[in-house]
């Protein structure tokens, strides 16, 4: 067995695939992007992605993407679309054509009775002046691939690559329509997929006496303590209706440490975060984790839970989130606790 350095081999696989990643970059900024992602958001019927080797396990894996993402989709193959299942092919579908090499005789076979049948059909392939890329109604050029490996012959980098603009067009048309969580959870009713995105955070929000309450006129200490007894690095602040009115977090305490000399006199009012983030209850946890992880100020740990009148009803934490997604869900809440003030 020829000893080689697996180190640099990696090294080298990855920089060549990088590059290959980068090199989309002028595609989709070109009219061509653009037009390919308007002919299949115009599509009536469903997109059928064709290809044919490496190429053609790509293309089904976008085909199940877009199917999963409120796209119709199915994987065409062109050797069986000759022999019969043409007749699955419709006007009002869009073609999404894979070849490297856009020469691959299968699909130039192909190409002529899409045509006939008026179904336009999108090109993705490495040579502009290919035969597939000229009678495409539209072509999104790769260009040069450099396979990545010693055996340059092996597709590696123009698969991945195929496969990124695959990503690139499901995302592009999901983000179009405005699918969301809600539609991904209805189409995603079983397994691990199923079972996050139809998390809510009343799943996982802590409530009851678990939440931390303060006053706004309440003593520092007295919201470290409170702070420390519901272990949560926070507490909210609520006035005499219960209404939110601020939070005051360890950040918030650090930060007064800081700009006073004394804080055993200070009010949590004079130093806690007015206005903060909230959530709803019935909102889908997977929504409360990107705002958490996409806070304006920076990312955040703890959501406020409040109801419509913005009153506190739970707290929720990372931390709950990630062991809720784990089979580990928080323990039930106690009866609400008093304010402490």
């Amino acid at each position: 067995m020829k000893a080689i350095d697996l180190v640099a081999l990696g090294r080298e696989v990855l920089k060549d695939e990088i590059e290959g990643l980068r090199s989309l970059e002028p595609m989709i900024s070109s009219p061509e992007w653009a037009r390919a992602v308007e002919l299949c958001l115009g599509s009536r019927g469903r997109i059928l992605v064709s290809g044919v080797g490496k190429s053609g396990l790509v293309a089904q894996r976008i085909a199940a993407s877009l199917r999963s993402t409120g796209t119709p989709s199915v994987f065409l193959h062109p050797t069986d679309a000759v022999h019969g299942d043409l007749g699955l092919v419709d006007p009002a579908d869009v073609g999404l054509f894979l070849s490297k090499s856009g020469e691959t005789p299968e699909l130039m076979q192909l190409a002529p009775l899409f045509h006939r049948i008026s179904v336009p059909f999108v090109a993705i392939v490495g040579e502009a002046r290919s035969q597939l890329g000229l009678v495409a109604d539209v072509a999104l050029t790769l260009g040069p691939l450099r396979e990545a490996g010693p055996l340059r012959s092996v597709p590696t980098t123009s698969a991945l690559v195929f496969q990124a603009v695959g990503d690139l067009l499901v995302t592009s048309l999901y983000a179009s329509r405005g699918f969301g969580e809600g539609d991904l959870a209805f189409l995603h009713p079983g397994g691990l997929i199923g079972q996050n995105v139809t998390r809510r955070v009343s799943d996982a929000m802590r409530a009851g006496a678990r939440v931390p309450r303060v006053a706004p006129d309440a003593s520092l200490r007295a919201a470290i303590v409170e702070i420390i007894e519901k272990k949560l690095g926070m507490t909210t602040v609520v006035d005499a209706g219960g209404v939110l009115v601020g939070i005051l977090t360890d950040g918030d305490l650090r930060r007064a440490m800081h700009r006073h000399d004394r804080v055993d006199g200070l009010r949590v009012e004079e130093v806690m975060t007015r206005d903060p983030r909230t959530i709803e209850a019935e909102a889908f946890l997977a929504t409360a984790v990107e705002r958490m992880e996409n806070n304006q100020r920076g990312p955040i740990t703890c959501l406020v839970v409040a109801d419509a009148q913005r009153r506190p009803v739970g707290v929720l934490h990372l931390h709950d989130c990630l062991r809720l997604v784990s089979g580990a869900a928080p323990a039930a809440s106690p009866a609400a606790a008093p304010t402490v003030r």
